[in-house]
């Protein structure tokens, strides 16, 4: 069984030399930045929107491109982040091809092991980390486009661990139809939603409903997932995000 992952990379980095892994530079028609990998910014793309769909305009063009043709199992992991695994990589060990096939032996879905928000629910730490009316509207789309996944996408906010980072692998069958929903829904999210306003961080909000669509197709289509560590190549970064996650949170959360 083949399986092929992109490795989303904005800036020169240390890659793994195996061919499961593809390294791609996203977001690549912004930057006149060469590091001699392959782009997101050929055939049907929308590098252009990489400031905003983060990791997604990768997939995008893999989605659009057959990148992922003749091929059994599909995913993305990020250059400072992959799936722990037996393959020696920097100082790390990540996935490899034939722990893929292992895993998918008996799951539907790799993902990383779930985020815990000990003090409160994935909708309102949304709220205290971003705008809350984007999750709104979220919601609506939902409710005219495909209203079957409403009562999952609620019953997912008023819980309190969640699958981050856009990461997964999964059969390229399931992936095709997970893609096409995601897009349709972001793409309207984009056309009713004015960023004008909104500061880098908080202008990269399709990449961050992402992570929570994702976890609703995920418990919607009830898969059986196998959950892995993330190797972390540069550092979790924890305590970097903590104390601006707590200032938000004391001053009420992103402006609405």
């Amino acid at each position: 069984m083949k399986s092929r992952i992109l490795v989303a990379a904005h800036k020169p980095y240390d890659f793994p030399q195996n061919a499961l892994y593809t390294p791609i530079h996203v977001g690549k028609v912004t930057t006149s930045s060469e590091f001699g990998i392959s782009g997101d910014d050929s055939g049907e793309n929308i590098s252009d929107k990489n400031p905003s769909f983060c990791e997604l305009t990768a997939l995008y063009w893999a989605w659009k491109n057959g990148f992922f043709k003749d091929i059994d199992y599909c995913g993305l992991v990020h250059y400072r982040r992959y799936f722990k695994g037996s393959l020696p990589f920097l100082k790390t060990a990540i996935l490899s091809e034939k722990e893929i096939a292992e895993h998918m032996d008996t799951y539907d879905i790799i993902l990383p092991r779930k985020r815990n928000y000990y003090i409160e629910s994935i909708r309102s730490h949304y709220a205290h980390a971003h705008y809350e009316k984007d999750l709104d509207m979220t919601r609506k789309i939902m409710e005219e486009q495909c209203p079957e996944f409403l009562d999952t996408f609620d019953t997912f906010m008023s819980q309190r661990r969640l699958h981050l980072y856009n990461m997964f692998i999964m059969p390229v069958a399931e992936f095709e139809s997970y893609i096409a929903w995601l897009f349709e829904i972001l793409f309207e999210l984009e056309k009713r939603t004015d960023t004008s306003n909104y500061d880098d961080y908080q202008k990269r909000i399709y990449g961050f409903v992402a992570e929570r669509l994702l976890n609703v197709w995920v418990l919607h289509r009830q898969y059986h997932v196998k959950t892995l560590s993330v190797a972390q190549i540069e550092g979790s970064g924890t305590i970097g995000k903590i104390i601006p996650f707590l200032k938000r949170k004391l001053s009420g959360g992103a402006k609405r």
